[in-house]
């Protein structure tokens, strides 16, 4: 099972916290009547999969390259996950007092590369090694689809929590940059982090005792077609 990649620091005021005293000020009360409040789109989307059945259990192996000591790879699930964010805004600026604010609409999308699953050579389909290896991976591959919608909701509701519809503040001149800084620096890390999550469970999955089941299932098919390969080496 492959998987590869490719808190958050406050660099904007929300709301009314730029200024002292209770109260809105005119500018922010033009900010907060006039423009647009801010947006967070998130969408998640799968990309469905394809078996390949050509490459041999030592090859799978040499690609895992963390295989316990002793085992085999019959089989391995293959996918990338992918972020993009997008962010935009309307934007007014205070003469008076030189801040600016800005309606952040910010666009996240959640997706994982269509997922290659390989069941090894050695197990032609339509055998019983090739059910049961298939069946593994697919745990493998819906763990992954699973783990999506969990994070679209965690990262919705974070983004809701930190622009909560209301303009940011910043000094002039700083308000978009400063926008861009906190996606790159806060909110990629973040998403990359909840993500990740999903290795907990597919580790789980790869537990010693699965791969025991393995070893034995089929009335020991899998055991002699590794013995029979290994011994034409």
């Amino acid at each position: 099972m492959w998987w590869r990649w490719m808190v958050w620091c406050v660099l904007l005021v929300a709301g009314s916290a730029h200024a002292a005293g209770a109260g809105r000020t005119p500018f922010q009360a033009r900010c907060e009547d006039s423009i647009n409040k801010s947006v967070s789109v998130l969408t998640a989307q799968q990309n469905g999969y394809s078996v390949d059945n050509h490459l041999s259990y030592r090859t799978l192996t040499t690609m895992k390259g963390a295989a316990r000591a002793n085992t085999y790879v019959l089989g391995l699930t293959k996918t990338e996950s992918r972020v993009a964010i997008s962010s935009d805004g309307a934007m007014l600026t205070d003469p008076v007092t030189g801040y600016e604010c800005v309606s952040p609409q910010v666009t996240v999308k959640l997706s994982y590369a269509p997922v290659l699953i390989y069941v090894s050579s050695e197990f032609p389909p339509g055998s019983c090694g090739y059910k049961e290896i298939l069946e593994h991976e697919f745990r493998h591959m819906q763990a992954y689809m699973d783990h999506l919608p969990k994070v679209e909701r965690t990262v919705r509701a974070a983004l809701a929590n930190r622009y909560g519809g209301k303009p940011l503040y910043a000094p002039g001149g700083t308000a978009r940059v400063a926008l861009a800084r906190e996606i790159d620096t806060g909110w990629l890390p973040y998403i990359k982090a909840e993500m990740a999550k999903v290795e907990a469970v597919q580790a789980h999955i790869d537990a010693p005792a699965e791969y025991q089941r393995l070893s034995k299932a089929c009335n020991g098919e899998i055991q002699a077609v590794l013995s029979r390969s290994r011994g034409r080496r």
